[in-house]
Parts: C-alpha cells; structure tokens; sequence
C-alpha cells in the first residue's frame, strides 16, 4: 500500500504543473482515491483553495492561475478573458482602472461554483458569449499547457477574436478576447456597468485595430445596441480603419434606442447619448 501511495504521489507530482488548480473529478479520473487525496491534503503534499478544488503549496493563488486551470488541464466548456479586462491586459489601462478587481469572463457556460470561492483578490464576472455573439467560437488550443503561443495558433484563434498570451514564469496560454472582440464585450456592459466616457476614450486610442476582423465580428454580433454604439464612436474618432467596414452589411435594427435618461438623440444611429457627446437634439 505505501508502495502504491508512493507511486501515485510520484504521478502527481508529474500531471499536476506548479501553482494550477484541478478539481476532484479530475483526480478521481486519473485514479487518485478519496482517502488518498485527504492524505495528501493533511500530509501537505495538496492545498485546498476551495471545497473540492487543490493544488500543490505555491505561495499566493493568482486569478490567471486559476482561468488557465479551467482553460487548459481542466478543459473546461470554452471560457474567453474578455471585455475590460481583456482591453486592461493589452495595454490599454491607461483608459481604464490600473488594478484588476474584476475579471470578465466569457463563454458558453457557467464556470464552476467554486470559481467565484477563491482567494485571488478579484471579482469574477461570468457573461454568456452566446448572446452577444451568434456562432460558437473557435478555440482551437484551448486543453493543453503544452500548446505554444506561436503566430501560427494564435492565426486560428483570431478568427473569433481571441489570443494567447503568455503568462507567468512557464508562459502558460492565457487566452483572451482581441481589442475588436473586448471593446464589442464592453460596449454591450453600457450604460448599467461601463461608462460613455471610457469607451469614448478607448475608441480613441483604438487606431490599430483590424477591419477585416471588426467586420466579421460586427456581422455575428447580436446587439443592436453594440453595433450602433461601435459605429457612434468609431464616427467621432474617425481611424484609418473606418473607411474598410462596410456598415451597409452590418443589421444596426430599426427604431430609437434611449440609452440614457435626459440626453441628447443622435439621429444617425438612432439613440440618446449623453449631452457631452454632441449628440444632436
């Protein structure tokens, strides 16, 4: 038996990478017992971050360590760091909070309850992909800490939008919404959870972005509201990369849209904006 034991501590050591969390099922899939995993939790070999979640002893848990976890040896349903956070790891925090107290995270399903459980000194935020967007997206190398974070993984991956970015001392992939994708995420958060402001002063700094992805992106979204705000401040901000999408393609609905109580309408797309806009009465 204590053969036995020593072997699967051995195994364990091997499967289960530095710092990442698996949960029980997956332990009991590569056949560690109940007994055996309580051993190895009371013995200190395993740490318990939450109910039914564990990983080796490795100083503070992060939020990245736990999003790679379900994005990878976990495999989770497909789950995107999107929106503001997504903008934030890309370098664009200077539009927006310096520190990360939420993180945005999108995808077909729910994350497991004890996601939100966790100690990583963040809020996690979970939005369901499929209502913004109407095709599922394509994730190819999400599953596998071995995948590299190369030009060529990342090619497939932005054709929904997304990226890899490395992250930590092994460059693990953590894998996220592009610019295109993220602002389309935070725009749909207006006006309850981001502000006109912030996305006015995002679009601006925005001058690098891809109208070949923005149009494919923008016929798939769903929202009217994104899709008429996209194109309400990309008109004010006037990028090089305007004058490549075609709007005729894009469905921006019919009728007005209040977005805001007391401002001003903007008869081009078609909804009330804050006064500080320019809107047009």
């Amino acid at each position: 038996m204590a053969e036995q034991s020593t072997s699967k501590l051995n195994q364990l050591q091997n499967e289960l990478p530095e710092g990442l969390l698996v949960d029980a099922a997956w332990l009991r899939k590569k056949g560690y017992a109940t007994n055996l995993v309580s051993h190895y939790v009371s013995t200190g070999r395993l740490e318990q971050p939450a109910r039914s979640v564990y990983r080796k002893p490795r100083g503070a848990l992060s939020w990245q360590q736990a999003v790679i976890s379900l994005q990878t040896i976990l495999n989770a349903s497909p789950l995107i760091v999107g929106g503001r956070t997504a903008l934030e790891l890309q370098g664009f925090a200077h539009y927006l909070s310096q520190t990360i107290t939420e993180v945005h995270l999108y995808g077909p399903k729910s994350p497991p309850t004890w996601l939100g459980k966790l100690s990583v000194g963040a809020k996690f935020v979970f939005h369901n992909s499929k209502r913004l967007f109407k095709n599922d997206p394509v994730t190819f190398g999400l599953g596998s800490l071995k995948w590299d974070v190369t030009k060529s993984h990342n090619d497939v991956l932005a054709q929904s939008g997304f990226m890899a970015q490395p992250w930590g001392q092994w460059d693990w992939p953590l894998t996220l919404s592009m610019p295109e994708r993220a602002y389309l995420e935070m725009l749909d958060e207006l006006p309850a959870h981001e502000s006109f402001e912030q996305a006015d002063k995002l679009m601006e700094g925005l001058s690098n972005l891809r109208p070949r992805r923005l149009q494919k992106l923008l016929v798939d979204c769903r929202s009217v509201k994104v899709k008429r705000l996209f194109f309400f401040f990309a008109d004010r901000h006037k990028h090089t990369w305007l004058k490549h999408v075609d709007k005729n393609t894009v469905d921006l609905g019919a009728g007005k849209r209040m977005l805001v109580k007391g401002g001003k309408f903007d008869p081009a797309y078609q909804i009330t904006v804050p006064e500080d806009l320019n809107g047009v009465q």
